[in-house]
């Protein structure tokens, strides 16, 4: 017979929702200030492992008391530039890329608050305004990608695998 600690706990219980709730706030603050950091000459590096600190300086922040409750990173902070479709975090000894104007930046990372994990992404074309539309292919681009994401939530239905 499983122990009590050894059952899988569910969204059903009111702490799982809430620690799901508690990284999805940690990642959105993070992303908000990673977003930010996304300018013209900026280094790639810089801005991932700004958003890491960010991510470990936030979930420390939750749950002090509970010593053995394991949070921090799920995934680590992700700047890919232009035809780098995804998870581009370079090592120390692999080559920077500076930022530049124009460039599209997708953004991803995630936290997680004892297992349970919030990861978010988003996309970004440096110096774009309302007074400087980003137009032509790049709209194009950015746009198809929203609509595949609302086409996939709309597919979502609790209960379906």
């Amino acid at each position: 017979m499983a122990d009590k600690e050894d059952v899988e706990k569910t969204i059903a219980e009111d702490l799982v929702v809430t620690k799901y709730k508690m990284a999805g706030d940690i990642v959105n603050r993070v992303l908000k200030q990673v977003i930010e950091k996304c300018v013209c000459d900026a280094s790639v590096r810089g801005i991932c492992e700004f958003g890491d600190s960010l991510l470990l300086e936030e979930t420390n922040k939750v749950f002090k008391k509970e010593k053995e409750l394991k949070k921090g990173i799920a995934f680590p902070t992700c700047i890919s530039v232009n035809n780098c479709i995804c998870h581009f975090s370079p090592m120390i000894k692999e080559p920077d890329y500076i930022i530049k104007d124009g460039d599209v930046v997708k953004i991803d990372l995630g936290a997680h608050v004892d297992g349970f994990i919030a990861v978010v992404a988003h996309t970004i074309v440096v110096g774009a305004s309302p007074s400087n539309k980003v137009k032509d292919r790049k709209a194009d681009v950015v746009m198809a990608a929203h609509h595949a994401s609302q086409a996939a939530l709309r597919l979502l239905k609790p209960g379906n695998e």
